[in-house]
């Protein structure tokens, strides 16, 4: 049925409207009126509102067979959670949610309605897996008998993230995480190594209590040791991306740039460049970090026969299982990368701004076990020179240092820490 008359104008209107309060919005916060004013609606939200949504069924009883998985911002299972789901719902005696609350993707309504959704079922569960920090999910008292598995969505200890980055450019301010922590009401957090145990203590302010960060493993990074995933990986490259095959692949995948509401693509790699120098003898495959929505523009003419944006098309894990040398910059893919011991590369042209928004945990020499490019012209010179230049033992030290418990059996480990048993 055609739509009324008006209909598009009245659309158009709202929409109007809507950027108009957007901005306003924007503008107040950076008043004393609107800082009171937008404290005072943060603080009713997670101090009144949504500790009432999971505390209205607390007069049930928790189900000791029922099973949360809590996304904070994707629309889907990550692939830190995957295995882990796929388990229980082989075993056949769990009842299983999930969850998607798709903070800053949708309206500030329905963030609510997922929210609460959350909490509501939240209140009878006896476990929660989840991958990032969750104000929504520390604002509550969780009753004794629930267990919430943190797993986290990145290996190592690269970034700054939680309250490791307070009062930077990057994170809240320290007065707002203290009022309203990311990282709170943790049974367990899993990481990839003894080594970086430090640093998840710190971000998740949880001195006193280290014992909650377990060393056993990242569950995701089972399928590298998994070789017909392995095989199935570079089946799926060469269907979407034929040129690939008979040739290697050169994996572009970097961080975002700005916040996590507005994450951005950097934009600086010269493709132009990187097909005079490799186009005989490699493929050149995209892959940016989930959060960005705006993907930068690639040469018409080399589309499909050079380059390749997967973005939207290839998970992470087959282009890393696939990818014959990396390039990056400050993304913690770099430690799964390296169970793999290939060469790598750091396009790092903004480095010291990066660093003054974020920061590390460690010095970037340290992190990185390649070479450090400022240029294109620097990073395509590397790569052209990198057969009689790769050092493995770096990497193989690298690969020691910070993914030590990452050996395939890390969702085993994962399963019997928290059920008492593995479940495959």
């Amino acid at each position: 049925m055609d739509k009324k008359p008006g209909f598009h104008i009245a659309a158009a209107s709202r929409q109007a409207f809507r950027k108009l309060y957007q901005t306003a919005r924007k503008t107040a916060q950076h008043t004393a009126l609107g800082k009171r004013y937008f404290r005072y609606r943060q603080d009713t939200t997670y101090n009144v509102l949504f500790p009432s949504y999971y505390h209205a069924h607390q007069s049930e009883p928790v189900d000791d067979r029922k099973v949360l998985f809590l996304e904070v911002a994707q629309p889907a299972l990550t692939n830190n959670l995957q295995l882990i789901y796929n388990h229980l719902k082989q075993d056949g005696t769990f009842t299983i949610h999930t969850h998607f609350l798709r903070t800053n993707f949708v309206s500030m309504r329905q963030w609510r309605k997922n929210c609460a959704a959350f909490l509501s079922d939240l209140s009878t569960a006896k476990y929660l897996f989840l991958t990032e920090g969750s104000q929504v999910l520390s604002c509550v008292d969780l009753r004794k008998e629930t267990v919430v598995v943190q797993t986290w969505h990145g290996c190592g200890a690269f970034k700054r993230f939680g309250f490791s980055t307070a009062d930077r450019r990057f994170g809240q301010d320290r007065e707002t995480q203290l009022r309203h922590p990311l990282n709170r009401n943790y049974t367990y957090v899993t990481v990839s190594s003894p080594e970086v145990v430090w640093a998840y203590v710190e971000a998740m302010q949880l001195q006193g209590h280290e014992d909650i960060v377990r060393p056993i493993g990242v569950s995701r990074t089972d399928v590298f040791f998994d070789q017909a995933k392995i095989n199935a990986a570079y089946e799926n490259v060469y269907r979407k991306f034929p040129a690939a095959r008979g040739k290697k692949i050169i994996l572009y995948a970097p961080t975002f740039r700005g916040t996590t509401a507005n994450a951005k693509a950097p934009d600086r790699l010269d493709v132009r460049a990187m097909y005079q120098a490799f186009n005989q003898d490699y493929v050149l495959i995209i892959k940016h970090h989930q959060l960005v929505r705006a993907l930068p523009e690639l040469p018409a003419e080399l589309i499909g026969s050079f380059v390749y944006d997967a973005s939207r098309s290839l998970p992470i894990d087959e282009l890393l299982m696939t990818a014959d040398l990396c390039i990056s910059d400050y993304s913690s893919l770099i430690f799964e990368y390296s169970l793999f011991e290939r060469p790598m590369f750091f396009f790092s042209y903004d480095l010291e701004d990066y660093f003054d928004d974020r920061g590390f945990y460690y010095s970037y020499d340290e992190m990185t076990p390649g070479p450090v490019c400022r240029t294109n012209e620097e990073l395509i010179h590397s790569i052209l020179h990198s057969p009689e230049q790769f050092n493995q033992q770096q990497i193989h030290n690298f690969r020691k240092k910070f993914m030590s418990a990452c050996d395939g059996h890390s969702t085993e480990r994962i399963e019997q820490l928290v059920f008492g048993r593995s479940l495959h």
